[in-house]
């Protein structure tokens, strides 16, 4: 296990490098002139060329690309074309709101998927099974973006239950929060209840019965225990896919998070800022990826890391 988690740590930093490339190179593949953008539509050529040495711009791409990984090791992302502010200094304020809205879509997915995914395998075949299936099957099928606006047009705008947009107070999370968090809810409440129909039908389960253990213990400290495998290793692997609906819900709902600073960043071409927010987003996903590793082994004490 030590030397399994040695090896994976080690190999982030190569993983970062490679992906510190491919992002810098995809960046500066986006059409238009961050130059011309700065300085202004209007202004003429000499200033925009003024405005790309002061950016590095007119330097190759290998002399760019060292600057940027050189100040990158350092803490230093840059500095946005936008806000002219430190891309770091962006990202930490833009980030807590990320992660808290992140957290609670989580949260909200885990607890209906897992609950779900139960009640189905506990009653399959029954309505309570049908109904829970066809709720996963439409929450995995609509848009979020068209969930989002018809749930703001009907608990906002018609209703006046939660705010509109913004994140003033704990009700703005309702909204963003189950429109995130709805699709990997529903992937889990599927993937929960194939994993429940292996288990709960093998001799140790029956074996639990009886021995007149609870239906709770039966299906949820003995079934639930071992279906939780593929589940774990779905959740992980969802936490990107939550990570990229936020721009889209952030955007929607006028989320102050690093989702619609990418939107932002994008649409004016603030190439620091699309790499810094890109690169923390990888960062995040290789470190979830080795939590997974590590929390199923906890899980399941056959795994074993040679």
């Amino acid at each position: 296990m030590r030397s399994y988690l040695a090896r994976k740590i080690l190999m982030l930093p190569l993983i970062l490098l490679v992906a510190s490339f491919l992002i810098f190179w995809a960046v500066h593949l986006l059409p238009g002139d961050p130059a011309r953008i700065m300085a202004g539509m209007q202004a003429d050529q000499q200033v925009v060329n003024d405005v790309r040495s002061r950016l590095g711009l007119d330097q190759p791409f290998s002399t760019q690309y060292e600057i940027f990984l050189l100040h990158a090791l350092h803490g230093d992302l840059g500095v946005s074309i936008r806000s002219h502010k430190s891309v770091a200094q962006e990202i930490g304020e833009r980030f807590p709101h990320t992660l808290a809205l992140t957290t609670v879509s989580y949260i909200f997915a885990l607890v209906m998927g897992l609950t779900g995914g139960v009640l189905a395998a506990v009653y399959r075949g029954r309505w309570l099974d049908h109904l829970v299936m066809m709720g996963a099957i439409a929450g995995g099928s609509i848009a979020n973006f068209w969930l989002a606006l018809m749930a703001m047009n009907l608990f906002a705008v018609e209703l006046g239950w939660v705010p509109l947009i913004g994140a003033d107070s704990w009700k703005s999370y309702i909204l963003p929060a189950v429109t995130l968090g709805l699709l990997p809810g529903a992937v889990v409440a599927r993937m929960c209840r194939a994993s429940m129909l292996d288990i709960i039908h093998q001799d140790y389960i029956r074996t639990a019965r009886a021995k007149g253990l609870s239906t709770f213990n039966v299906y949820v400290k003995h079934a639930l225990r071992n279906a939780l495998i593929p589940i774990v290793t779905i959740v992980g692997m969802n936490f990107s896919g939550l990570l990229g609906g936020a721009v889209i819900t952030e955007t929607v709902f006028n989320w102050p998070g690093i989702g619609r600073l990418m939107v932002d960043a994008v649409r004016d071409r603030d190439y620091a800022t699309i790499q810094g927010i890109t690169l923390l987003t990888v960062a995040i996903v290789v470190t979830i990826n080795l939590a997974v590793d590590l929390l199923i082994a906890m899980i399941d004490p056959r795994v074993r890391f040679e």
